[in-house]
């Protein structure tokens, strides 16, 4: 089936419409990285550190649901850069299956890992997170304030409001600027909303 599949499609790159052509390349691309799942599985479980970095990072070229779970295994890594990079495809990913894994790890021992989980977040427009965001403002390490400012832009929670407006008096430019442009983006609660002029 899978063969007959990948036949249609590479006589499909000889279509003479472009868009049907690029369509078809992008389809075969997606299902070689599919049938290497397998490869890239093996090499993320017995690999050296490096090895299971690059797979890690080759599991987001697959498209299929498959990958969470090695890629929520590599969490349990004994290595930080393991669980860093599983964290980042993770986030990148967007399944909010995942979204429990991701928050554990705002309390991982190694500060760049919990840097790349406050970054994660800021992928999933869910505003429960933002709670969990809002705690790592008082947290002395300036990346990872600086990552959870980011992430409560994205997600433009109102209810962060009272803790950006006490970072605009931060000492650190850094953080300022970031809890400036983040006020920015945030939603309006209909009851700030402007009323309409009549």
């Amino acid at each position: 089936m899978l063969e007959r599949r990948k036949k249609a499609l590479v006589e499909a790159l000889s279509d003479a419409e472009l868009c049907v052509r690029e369509a078809a390349a992008a389809a075969l691309e997606n299902l070689e990285s599919v049938q290497g799942f397998d490869a890239i599985a093996k090499v993320l479980k017995s690999g050296s550190r490096d090895q299971q970095v690059r797979a890690i990072y080759a599991l987001e070229q697959v498209a299929s649901s498959k990958i969470f779970s090695p890629l929520v295994a590599a969490l349990n890594a004994k290595d930080a850069d393991v669980r860093g990079a599983a964290l980042q495809v993770l986030g990148r990913k967007k399944n909010v299956k995942v979204l429990k894994y991701i928050v554990r790890h705002l309390k991982d021992p190694n500060p760049a890992v919990r840097v790349h989980a406050a970054e994660a977040l800021g992928n999933f427009s869910d505003r429960r997170l933002t709670p969990f965001l809002t705690a790592l403002l008082q947290e002395p390490d300036e990346e990872l304030v600086k990552s959870a400012l980011r992430s409560l832009a994205a997600i433009a929670d109102p209810a962060a409001e009272a803790d950006l407006l006490t970072l605009l008096k931060d000492q650190r430019p850094m953080v300022r600027s970031l809890a400036a442009k983040a006020l920015g983006v945030l939603h309006l609660d209909e009851a700030d909303d402007p009323a309409p002029s009549s």
